[in-house]
Parts: C-alpha cells; structure tokens; sequence
C-alpha cells in the first residue's frame, strides 16, 4: 500500500474542511414573556431539533406577531389561543395548528380597592388585551355580574402597562395571568380577585389557554419544515416533564425570569400545575384537537377545538370584530399535527 505523501495528505485535509455541510433550515419563531411558551428556548439549548435552527424572538404585543407572520417574515408564533376566528373573517394568512395549554388558575380579574362589585364598575376604564383571551374573560365575568360589555370602556394595555395603569389609578379593573398579578397584589393593598381561571367554567370550556400558529406561506412552502418544528416544541415539553428543574432554568434565563415566577406558572413537577396551567404533550394536544383516539385530561373532550372556536367566534362577533362566524377549517390547519401524530408514537 502507498503511503500519502505530506503534500497530498496535506490537499486531503483542505478537502475534508471544505466539504460542504448540511445547512440547517431556519424557522423563524415569535413568543412574548410568558413561561408557558419557553418551551421553545429548551427545544433550542437541547438541540432538540438538530436540523432546524430555531431563531426565536420574544415580540411583548401578539398582534405585531401577527402583522410579522402574516408579512411572512415569521413562521411560528405561541400565543393566546382565541386569534384564529379574527385571522379567518379578515383574510389574514394566520393559521392555527395546535391546543398547547389551558389555563388552571394561572389567569384572575383584580378590582382596585373601593370596588366592591361589578355594578361599581359601570362607566369605569378596565384594562384587556383587546382581541385577546382577556376582553372575553372581562366581558363574560361583567355580564354574569350584571354588567353589560357596553357599560365599561376597554383599555388595551399588555400586562406591564396594565399593572401599572392600576397602580396609578388609570384603570378600576383588569385582566392578569402570573405573575402579574401576584406583582399587583403585592403592591396594592386592598385589590381583590374576583374571578380566576380555576373556576369550573373556565377548565370546562379550556377558553383560556395557549395555541401555535404558523403562517399560511410557510406552510404551505415547507409542509415538512412546519411538522419538524411542531416536533420540537412537543419534544421539548416531553424533556421538560422528564426534567422539570432543569427546563424551568433554561425558561427562566431566556425569559430573564426568576425561577420562582416560572414555577408559579407551570410547576416544577412536570405535572398539572394548581393556580397555574397545563401543559399538553403531543397525545393530549392531538385528542383535544380531534386527531388521536381518546379524551384529553382535566374533563375535556376529544375535538373541543371546535367547541372552542365557536365560542370564541360568538364573542368575537359580540365586540365586533368579527361579522360571522366561520366554520373551524377556516381557520385553522390540522395537516401539520395530522402528519405528526401518524410518524411519532405520543
């Protein structure tokens, strides 16, 4: 056998180091500061999805998400779960794909001190996300108490600015999910909760709760990319529940939380967290979206989703955001999920 000579090992060497590599394919991802949604940031640290680089942006206001995705400058965004009836009515190519969490306490309406009912709400400023989870919660506690949606003015304010409108005065009530409002409640002595999401109507209907949406040109485009990127963030939440600890450090540093306000969110157990939410794995997201066999936990429903995105569209239409309603498939794309569950076993 001949031996290399120096020169020609040398010319091996180069050649070996400039062979080209696979380059991973970039998926473009928004959240904005909520420890439900850090899944992601694990699915990245533990390189969980090896051929996809996730490039993970944290946008504080969903709707500049939106106006981004729908520009198809992002393909993936966690948020609230109630955006997909306004995407469908207004054409915009927003599409929802998975059910990821409800709520389980973690969301409550706090009055400032002196506001002793809903009727002392009449003519007062309360803080929403308007077109959020938040102005349906705020509308329905006002009308089961007497108050009609059309006797307060909303004040749209993400969660920041909302602890400090009330701070200040600017506002009589408003909508938090923690640690919000754990934050108000140690600042302001004598507000009151009048109403979480612990309630049986609320875990009932899972209105409050997380989704993934992805944009219709991404999806379009790379069917294939889409499905890998819901599998990390699945395969991230699997990790997380096989190692809490280790998953809520990653969350937290991301975030730039404390530990403690992650837990208080989502536990550190891996399981249900009380006075905070649940987190789906693959086989409860895809029962509750009517794609696997058998019923989701906390009394849920195989396909709820639909169940869902009627109610949702019923108050949509209430506050006028919307003129009809649409049937789900407007709104939402179950391919990527369907794909998914018929090549993992959840």
């Amino acid at each position: 056998m001949k031996r290399l000579t120096p020169l020609l090992l040398a010319m091996l060497v180069v050649l070996l180091s400039t062979a080209p590599t696979q380059a991973r394919e970039t998926v473009n991802v928004s959240l904005f500061t909520w420890p439900g949604y850090g899944f992601w940031f694990i699915a990245k640290e533990k390189d969980l999805a090896p051929d996809l680089n996730l490039n993970i942006q944290v946008i504080e206001d969903p709707y500049e998400s939106f106006a981004l995705m729908a520009a198809g400058r992002l393909d993936v965004a966690s948020s609230t779960v109630e955006y997909g009836p306004i995407a469908a009515y207004e054409g915009t190519p927003i599409r929802l794909v998975a059910y990821t969490n409800p709520s389980y306490g973690v969301d409550k309406i706090i009055v400032r001190p002196g506001v002793e009912s809903a009727q002392d709400l009449i003519g007062q400023r309360v803080a929403v996300l308007e077109g959020g989870l938040t102005q349906i919660f705020m509308g329905i506690w006002l009308e089961d108490n007497g108050v009609s949606i059309d006797q307060v003015q909303f004040v749209n304010l993400i969660m920041d600015d909302a602890v400090g409108a009330m701070l200040s005065g600017n506002v009589a009530a408003a909508e938090f999910w923690e640690p919000f409002g754990s934050v108000l409640l140690e600042n302001m002595p004598g507000a009151r909760v009048v109403a979480t999401s612990s309630e049986d109507y609320w875990i009932d209907t899972a209105l409050l709760g997380d989704g993934m949406y992805m944009g219709e040109a991404f999806l379009d485009r790379n069917p294939e990319r889409a499905t890998r990127a819901m599998q990390a963030y699945f395969d991230a939440v699997a990790f997380w529940k096989a190692n809490p600890e280790e998953g809520n450090q990653i969350i937290a540093r991301n975030l730039g939380l404390e530990i403690g306000d992650v837990e208080m969110v989502i536990g550190n157990t891996g399981e249900t967290k009380d006075g905070g939410i649940h987190i789906f794995d693959l086989a409860e997201s895809a029962r509750f979206m009517g794609l696997l066999d058998g019923d989701p936990p906390l009394g849920l429903s195989n396909g709820q989703i639909r169940d869902h995105w009627a109610l949702t569209s019923e108050w949509w239409e209430r506050f006028g955001l919307v003129g009809a309603t649409l049937e789900p498939e407007a709104g939402i794309r179950f391919d990527v999920m369907e794909r998914l569950v018929t090549r993992v076993e959840p």
